[in-house]
C-alpha cells in the first residue's frame, strides 16, 4: 500500500470518504514510508506509530461502521488523516522535548489547543518532528537530537526551525504537518523544501500548549503540499481560545478557495527593500517571474516602500531573545526535566541550565537578559519596541494601496549543513525577509515558485492584511492552479 503515502490531504480525505481505502491502510503506508526514509532524513524526534494505528482504527470505526447505528458519530472533517506535529507543541501522554536535552523526558499532560482542534476533527498523529532547540534557529541544526537533512539534497539543511515537518512533507513521508513561526520558521523551511506553509496573523491560532519562545511573535502554522491542503487543516485550527488571551475573538471566515479564479482587480505590492544586494540571482529571478505570473493572471503590481525593513533584524534579535530569557527561566531543573547539581540552589541552576541548554539557546538567553537589564532596558528593549511600531506602521500604510505584498523568503536556496554553524550572524541573516511579518503580526504564506541550477526549490511569500489569510490563500491558490512547481517532489 506504499502508493497511498504519495497522496495529499485532499486525495486522502476523498479516498476515505469514497471507501477506496481505510485510515489504517493509509496510516500503515505512511509508517512504512517513514521506516524507509527516516534513517536518511532524521525528520522525527519521537514517533507514535502505536498511537497512530489506534487513532486510525477509531477513525475507521466511525467511517466504516460494521452495523448501522442510530447514534453513529459523525466523522470529523479530517477523520482518518495522518499528520505530524512539531515537537514544541504538546501532545498528551507523548514526550515534548522542544529539541532540547533539558526536556528530554518531559511528557505533556495535555494537548495544545491547535493539536486538540485537529484531533477533534479526526486526525491521526504519526509523530513529533525535529526542531531547532526551543525553535531557535534557521536550519534545524541546533536540535539536541541531531540535524534534519533536506530531501532535495541530503548534504543541505531543510531550513528551520520547523525543518522536521517541512522535510517530512516534502519527502512524501506525511501529507501535512504543524510548524511554528516566530521569525520565519514555517516559511523558510517551506521555501528550502519546496512545500507550502502558512504563518497566520498573530492571534488567529491559539498558542496554548506551545512551548513559548517569543510570546509576542510565536504563531502556529501548517505545512503541506499545496495551498488547498494547507487551508483544509488551517480551517480546523483557527479561532478564539479562552485558554489563550492573545487569540482574537473575530470570526473565522470560511476559507473557500475559488476554482479557476482570475486576479483582476487585485493589487500586489512589490517592496523594493526586499530585492537587495547579495540575494542569489536565481532566487530574485524566480520570484520576479512569479510576480509576472500574477500579473498574467490579472493582478496589478505596484512598487512599494517599507522603509524600516532594514531595522527588522536588529529589532527582532533584541525582542525575541528578551522574551526567550523570561520564558526559559522556568527550565531550572526543579519543575521540568533532569536535575543536575547537588550542592545548593545556585549549583542546581548552573549545572542544569549550563549542561542541558545548547549553545544557541544560551546565546539568546544572554542577549535577552542583557537587553532587559536595568542599565540597558531603555537603550535596547524600549527602543526596539518603538522601531517595531514603525515597522508595523510601514505595513499599515502599504496596505492602504495594495491587497497583498509579494517578496522573497530567503536570500538563497538551502545552504549546506555546517555552513553557518560557526557564524551566528550569517545564520541570523537567513531570516532577513521573514522577520518583518512577525514583528507586524500579519499573515504570510510561503509556496514554491521555481528551482535553482542545482535543483533546489525557491519559495516566495505573500503577506496580507491582519486576519486576511483568505486573500493570500486565494492568490497563491490561483498561482498554483496555473503552475506545477508545488507538484514536484525530490527523488530519494
Amino acid at each position: 500500500m506504499n502508493d497511498l503515502a504519495d497522496l495529499g490531504v485532499r486525495e486522502i480525505l476523498e479516498g476515505l470518504s469514497s471507501g477506496s481505502f481505510t485510515s489504517q491502510e493509509v496510516t500503515q503506508a505512511v509508517i512504512t514510508r517513514i521506516d524507509q526514509l527516516e534513517p536518511s532524513l532524521h525528520a522525527f524526534i519521537t514517533r507514535t506509530s502505536e498511537l497512530a494505528m489506534a487513532q486510525a482504527k477509531a477513525s475507521d470505526d466511525i467511517l466504516f461502521p460494521k452495523r448501522k447505528l442510530s447514534t453513529r458519530p459523525r466523522p470529523g472533517l479530517l477523520c482518518g488523516l495522518p499528520i505530524v506535529v512539531k515537537d514544541v507543541l504538546c501532545l498528551k501522554n507523548v514526550r515534548c522535548t522542544s529539541g532540547s536535552k533539558i526536556l528530554e523526558n518531559f511528557v505533556a499532560p495535555y494537548n495544545a489547543t491547535a493539536v486538540q482542534k485537529l484531533l477533534d476533527a479526526g486526525v491521526v498523529v504519526i509523530g513529533k518532528t525535529n526542531t531547532d532547540e526551543f525553535a531557535m534557529g534557521s536550519s534545524t541544526e541546533n536540535s539536541a537530537y541531531g540535524p534534519t537533512h533536506n530531501p532535495w539534497d541530503l548534504e543541505r539543511v531543510p531550513g528551520g526551525s520547523s525543518g522536521g515537518s517541512a522535510a517530512a512533507v516534502a519527502a512524501r513521508m506525511i501529507p501535512a504537518g504543524l510548524g511554528t513561526d516566530t521569525g520565519g520558521s514555517v516559511r523558510q523551511p517551506a521555501s528550502f523544501c519546496g512545500v507550502t506553509g502558512i504563518k497566520p496573523s498573530y492571534g488567529r491560532v491559539s498558542r496554548y500548549g506551545l512551548v513559548a519562545y517569543g510570546s509576542s511573535l510565536d504563531t502556529v502554522g501548517v505545512l503541506a503540499r499545496s495551498v488547498e491542503d494547507v487551508v483544509t487543516l488551517f480551517s480546523s485550527m483557527a479561532g478564539y481560545d479562552p485558554l489563550d488571551a492573545t487569540t482574537s475573538e473575530s470570526l473565522v471566515p470560511s476559507y473557500t478557495l475559488k476554482p479557476d479564479q482570475q486576479l483582476h482587480g487585485l493589487k500586489v505590492g512589490v517592496p523594493k527593500q526586499y530585492f537587495i544586494k547579495g540575494i542569489q540571482p536565481e532566487v530574485e529571478k524566480a520570484v520576479k517571474k512569479a510576480i509576472d505570473q500574477l500579473e498574467n493572471l490579472g493582478a496589478d503590481t505596484i512598487t512599494i516602500s517599507l522603509p524600516n525593513t532594514e531595522y527588522a533584524l536588529p529589532v527582532y534579535y533584541i525582542l525575541a531573545p528578551a522574551e526567550a530569557s523570561a520564558n526559559l527561566a522556568r527550565f531550572d531543573g526543579i519543575r521540568f526535566g533532569p536535575r543536575l547539581g547537588k550542592e545548593d540552589l545556585r549549583d542546581l541552576y548552573f549545572s542544569t541550565r549550563g549542561k542541558l541548554f545548547g549553545p544557541e539557546v544560551k546565546r539568546r538567553i544572554m542577549l535577552g537578559t542583557y537587553a532587559l537589564s536595568a542599565g540597558y532596558y531603555d537603550a535596547y528593549y524600549n527602543q526596539a519596541q518603538k522601531v517595531r511600531t514603525l515597522i508595523k506602521r510601514d505595513f499599515d500604510e502599504a496596505f492602504k494601496k495594495v491587497d497583498v505584498i509579494a517578496a522573497p523568503i530567503a536570500p538563497t536556496t538551502a545552504f549546506k549543513l555546517g555552513q553557518h554553524i560557526e557564524d551566528p550572524l550569517a545564520m541570523y541573516l537567513e531570516d532577513i525577509f521573514t522577520l518583518p511579518a512577525n514583528l507586524a503580526g500579519i499573515p504570510a504564506l510561503a509556496f514554491p515558485v521555481g528551482f535553482d541550477s542545482k535543483g533546489l526549490p525557491i519559495g516566495m511569500q505573500l503577506m496580507g492584511k491582519p486576519f486576511d489569510e483568505a486573500t493570500i490563500f486565494n492568490t497563491a491558490h490561483t498561482y498554483q492552479q496555473a503552475t506545477e512547481y508545488h507538484l514536484r517532489r525530490p527523488t530519494l
